[in-house]
């Protein structure tokens, strides 16, 4: 899955299908990918992106079951169209058929929604999941895929907290992203008691894992988790870059500049869309990452699977069992800041508007010490 937040727009071809390693890429020579069993990612794409506020809060959603490179019209799309949100997703089925309701990303009205992963013992949990819902969650659903039920969780947690995803955010302000965070936070919290739930005996320790890499926007703020349930093992790969300018050299390759302390582009990706090592910083495991006027926030999840030491290495063998490369060489490692309080819902909580809190400074200045880093080569 890929995301791009920027203060301008850019040319979806820019994105998903120029650069060396580009998502178009990735559906045929994912090069991260480990799963031999399921060499591609082929079983279908998708495009989300925000339009004109004249048009609405709604994203605008391109999805197929064509493979991602072979779908002329998504070459077309991407040719000349831009936007300054982007979602991008290519597809290798783990559950549900292969069909267009089960291309991610997800919509409802201003939010859209993607995941990279599984959710573990899923023919064990789903119906205790759809009956968590309420009502108008459980009808959401069209498709068959453990995503799309874990993004009508994330709805029926959204309500939980009091706020009504089918409203219309205020604009420019969107939902907030403290809302979208405690609403992911739980989501994989209640995925946990969902799992945890399944009698003793009818799992073995490694079906009780879940890799819930999700994303999530609501046209304004952008939300991603970095997650594995396991104390030992590490999640799916996940990773962000930031600059000044996405710079196209030529021959597909493209640079992340950086000519000042600001961020008018953040990308987040599954595996990295350029080869430049430097350009791009690894999410710790078991986190959450926030994208707010351009700032980057990263938040640990603390529940049963976080660990407090900064040094401790997780296993990657999980992550590859499964396909999903758990990190890649080269890229800068970031430990997660643990700062704020911690909520209820296991995630740092913040104030809302308080973002020149002596908190949010200290997320900046550690991450600012690692943009400087890559600016060294690392």
């Amino acid at each position: 899955m890929q995301v791009y937040k920027g203060k301008d727009e850019i040319l979806l071809s820019k994105l998903i299908l120029e650069p060396t390693h580009s998502i178009l890429t990735q559906s045929y020579d994912s090069r991260l990918r480990l799963d031999t069993r399921r060499p591609h990612n082929g079983d279908g794409f998708g495009v989300g992106y925000y339009t004109s506020p004249a048009l609405g809060p709604a994203p605008c959603l391109f999805t197929s079951t064509i493979p991602a490179w072979n779908c002329i019209n998504l070459s077309r799309l991407a040719a000349k169209t831009t936007s300054s949100l982007i979602f991008a997703h290519v597809r290798a089925t783990t559950s549900g058929a292969l069909a267009d309701a089960n291309c991610h990303p997800f919509r409802h009205r201003a939010l859209m929604f993607m995941h990279n992963g599984s959710i573990a013992a899923w023919p064990a949990v789903k119906r205790a999941l759809a009956a968590s819902l309420a009502d108008e969650w459980f009808l959401f659903v069209q498709g068959g895929t453990d995503s799309e039920w874990a993004f009508a969780l994330f709805l029926d947690s959204m309500q939980r907290q009091g706020v009504d995803p089918s409203g219309e955010p205020p604009a420019g302000k969107g939902f907030g992203h403290a809302v979208l965070r405690r609403a992911l936070g739980q989501t994989v919290e209640r995925i946990n008691a969902l799992v945890g739930a399944v009698p003793e005996g009818a799992l073995d320790e490694e079906g009780r894992r879940s890799l819930l890499n999700f994303a999530v926007t609501d046209g304004v703020s952008v939300v991603c988790s970095r997650y594995v349930s396991s104390r030992t093992d590490e999640a799916a790969s996940l990773y962000w870059s930031s600059g000044t300018s996405w710079r196209d050299e030529g021959g597909g390759r493209f640079v992340m500049e950086r000519r000042d302390r600001g961020a008018d582009i953040v990308l987040v990706a599954s595996e990295p869309l350029t080869f430049e090592r430097d350009n791009w910083v690894t999410v710790p495991t078991n986190s959450i990452l926030t994208i707010h006027r351009q700032t980057v926030m990263i938040h640990p999840i603390i529940d049963e699977y976080y660990n407090h030491s900064a040094s401790y290495t997780r296993k990657s063998e999980f992550a590859k069992s499964k396909g999903l490369v758990s990190n890649a060489p080269g890229v800068t490692e970031v430990v997660t800041p643990a700062v704020g309080e911690v909520g209820g819902d296991g995630v740092v909580e913040e104030d809302e508007g308080d973002e020149k809190s002596e908190e949010m400074e200290v997320v900046r200045r550690r991450l600012e010490v690692v943009q400087r880093e890559r600016q060294r080569g690392g």
